[in-house]
């Protein structure tokens, strides 16, 4: 059971990373989107930017040592995932380029819808 717990806690961290990156899309179709977009996007940054540890990081490891395993070491679905979210080489330097990455796209897909609809309400 707390294997199941582990993969699924590192489903969700893969799930929350591609919406604090890229969730600003979806804003194009539901205007409630950056009330939780926005939020996710800034705590991708800040984790990013100061080198803080994600809980559900400290999750997934709880759940693993429960397991009796190691952390990120099992099976296919582990291996591909975890090396995804936590790639070899990882550095602050990469770390800033990523939040800067995630802050880049946001930024962008909103301005964008901004002029949209205010184009759109002139």
């Amino acid at each position: 059971m707390f294997l199941a717990l582990a993969d699924a806690t590192l489903t969700l961290h893969l799930a929350f990373i591609l919406f604090a990156c890229l969730g600003a899309l979806l804003a194009l179709k539901w205007r409630w989107i950056p009330w939780l977009q926005l939020p996710a996007a800034a705590w991708g940054i800040c984790v990013e930017a100061t080198g803080w540890f994600c809980p559900l990081t400290s999750l997934e490891n709880y759940f693993r040592e429960r397991a009796g395993e190691s952390a990120y070491q099992g099976d296919c679905f582990n291996h591909y995932l975890t090396a995804t979210i936590y790639p070899e080489g990882l550095t602050r330097n990469i770390q800033y380029v990523l939040g800067a990455i995630v802050l880049i796209v946001n930024v962008s897909v909103y301005a964008w819808l901004l002029r949209k609809r205010s184009a759109r309400g002139s």
